[in-house]
């Protein structure tokens, strides 16, 4: 199976929200899978779930109320934003063994700058010392998947302290360019691309034409 990969550069959140809808809705078992990475101006995104009282002082940074599972989180630029439209069916896999593949490439893909990670079965993502670097949030629809994961790479931590991130007070945040030297970002995008390529069992990546 191959994966087409479109890499979409900075992108206003609500339209690729909206696209990503429109290719869930209109694929069928014949359509191959598609990842999009990106970045996306300042905004916070709240969840199904989500709770207004986890938006402690949104300011003048926009929120979205959006159909992805998980709560509160935020997007900014120097955050690499990961989306997967993918046929879980075709692949053999179920939701929670997806998350476990997310999980274990962003881990894989730490590692490969010298930092210790790891997951919480309770908390999905990835975290450095119970410090949150990398947030999930997914949806299934028929089968299929969308939206995805957040790594922040090297962006202004400073909005995070704004909510309660992923529902959980006091969570302190952080991200590669605290942690690691020389941080390309992105060679950090083709550094997760092949773990999730291996994670996820696809025999090849394929750069797409852009959206």
């Amino acid at each position: 199976m191959k994966l087409n990969v479109h890499h979409l550069g900075l992108q206003e959140y609500e339209p690729i929200w909206q696209a990503m809808q429109k290719f869930t809705d209109e694929r069928d078992k014949n359509t191959e899978d598609q990842i999009w990475l990106l970045q996306h101006p300042k905004i916070f995104t709240l969840g199904k779930a989500g709770k207004q009282e986890h938006l402690l002082n949104t300011g003048n940074i926009p929120v979205v109320k959006v159909d992805r599972g998980g709560q509160v989180t935020y997007h900014a630029p120097g955050q690499l934003v990961v989306y997967l439209l993918l046929d879980l069916n075709r692949l053999g896999i179920g939701v929670r063994e997806l998350v476990t593949c997310l999980e274990n490439a962003l881990i894989n893909t730490l590692s490969e700058y010298g930092i210790s990670a790891k997951s919480k079965r309770e908390a999905p993502g990835v975290y450095v010392e119970g410090r949150k670097i990398a947030a999930l949030g997914l949806r299934v629809r028929r089968g299929y998947c969308f939206h995805g994961l957040a790594l922040n790479v090297g962006m202004d931590l400073e909005p995070f302290a704004r909510i309660n991130p992923c529902g959980y007070e006091g969570l302190e945040i952080t991200q590669i360019t605290d942690l690691a030297d020389d941080v390309d970002f992105d060679l950090v995008g083709q550094c997760l691309l092949s773990h999730l390529k291996q994670q996820l069992k696809y025999s090849e990546l394929v750069d797409s034409i852009k959206l």
